[in-house]
């Protein structure tokens, strides 16, 4: 009995131990990403041990050093780039570095702006895309962007990459709604208004549609007031160069961002 009991326990603790080399094997192979909190200790130097978290652009300050950028790189890779630091910096001639991670926050994805539920959220499937994420984030407002930008790392080379959404959420840009990353952000900024005022029944500042045209704009504001007249338009708008000009708009001229359309009154 007592040698059954003797190899149950060698064989709990072989597995445990194939468990446990398994495990360090995947974090090996894991990218540091922005909200990863480590720990770095250097052999023989406990003065140089550090808890740090790992910054939105993949940094952390380290102590006679200064700022190093380990995000995207792995955590054996991350140890080499302190140790190259630590000697480069004339710190220690051969430093031994190991890294800890205490907490894996970098496989979550940021989804900020124009959504309902702006924050982190878990990458629970490698497969996810950019539409599953903001509808995680409860979907875009009213007020959001035709445009969603995707930031992060990829191949240890900062990644940027702008999205249609009307595309992305119609069928059509399958190529477009691409798979998320640890560490991504996804942002979605306020549409572009433009202002109207004057003869207009229902003044003030609206979301700029897809297109919009002068004519569009004008029902957008509720019309015309008997008063004003749709052939004495001004619309008011800043150059690129920062210029602000004046132009008397046709009714079927695009609206831009920023535009002030005034209606004016019918001269009879």
């Amino acid at each position: 009995m007592n040698m059954n009991l003797t190899r149950v326990a060698a064989a709990l603790t072989i597995a445990l131990a194939a468990g446990v080399a398994a495990a360090q094997d995947k974090l090996s192979d894991y990218r540091l990403g922005a909200g990863d909190s480590i720990k770095v200790q250097v052999y023989q130097s406990p003065d140089l041990t550090l808890e740090a978290r790992v910054s939105e652009s993949g940094v952390i300050n380290y102590p006679l050093v200064g700022r190093i950028n380990i995000g995207g790189l792995t955590v054996p890779e991350a140890e080499s780039r302190i140790a190259q630091a630590l000697k480069h910096n004339r710190i220690l001639k051969s430093p031994q570095v190991n890294i800890n991670v205490v907490q894996v926050r970098g496989s979550q994805v940021a989804v900020l702006g124009q959504v309902s539920k702006p924050g982190r959220f878990p990458l629970e499937a490698m497969n996810a895309r950019v539409s599953d994420m903001i509808a995680a984030a409860g979907g875009i407002t009213a007020q959001g962007d035709d445009i969603v930008v995707v930031t992060g790392i990829r191949n240890r080379k900062q990644f940027r990459k702008s999205i249609d959404t009307g595309a992305l959420f119609a069928g059509r840009g399958s190529a477009d709604d691409i798979l998320v990353a640890p560490g991504d952000t996804i942002f979605i900024g306020k549409a572009p208004v433009y202002y109207i005022y004057g003869e207009a029944q229902k003044p003030g500042y609206y979301r700029i549609e897809r297109g919009m045209t002068v004519m569009q704009a004008i029902a957008a504001g509720g019309g015309i007031t008997p008063r004003g007249s749709n052939s004495r338009l001004q619309l008011t708008r800043k150059t690129p160069e920062g210029q602000v000009v004046q132009l008397s708009p046709k009714l079927t001229d695009t609206v831009q961002g920023g535009d002030v359309l005034f209606v004016k009154e019918s001269i009879f």
